[in-house]
């Protein structure tokens, strides 16, 4: 099975094959790339969609720098999801990446790297999300549906402060 999100409007697969312990999500913002960018790299900001779908994040703090900690809370129906990890790269309007590690659950202590690149192509600004080694393919696609309505979430923020209508 591949780990792309399925096609709709403002995503993009560029095809790329993937291994069985990869995610791969990509998406097109009607946003500038400075936008797009400092919304991860602001705290306050980050908060408004770090969280899947149903979610909120109850807490969001960081050190966005090469080495600087990140870490996060978002309130599901199963109660509290804590997560964390360390910048490892961030080259501005380019590139991020860090570790992220679950505090519990099935994939708990199991560090992985996310990998999210920035791209200007045909006015829209396109991410990429890409997180690696899962030890299963079945805790990869347990992801899927996460990372998918954090980045729906990420997108509509963005798009509306963007158009100037967000909070």
């Amino acid at each position: 099975m591949d780990a792309r999100t399925e096609a709709k409007p403002g995503q993009v697969d560029p095809g790329m094959p993937l291994r069985d312990d990869e995610l791969l999500i990509v998406r097109a913002f009607d946003a500038p790339l400075p936008l797009v960018f400092r919304m991860w790299e602001d705290p306050v900001h980050r908060a408004h969609w770090w969280a899947p779908r149903g979610c909120s994040c109850t807490y969001f703090k960081h050190e966005f720098r090469e080495g600087g900690a990140w870490r996060a809370c978002f309130l599901s129906d199963t109660g509290e999801n804590w997560q964390g990890g360390v910048y490892l790269e961030i080259a501005r309007d380019r590139r991020i990446v860090f570790t992220f590690t679950w505090d519990d659950g099935p994939a708990g202590a199991i560090e992985t790297r996310v990998t999210i690149t920035f791209a200007e192509a045909h006015g829209q600004t396109i991410q990429t999300f890409h997180q690696t080694p899962f030890t299963a393919v079945e805790r990869r696609d347990s992801h899927i549906t996460g990372w998918s309505g954090l980045l729906d979430r990420q997108q509509a923020y963005v798009e509306a402060m963007s158009k100037g209508d967000a909070s």
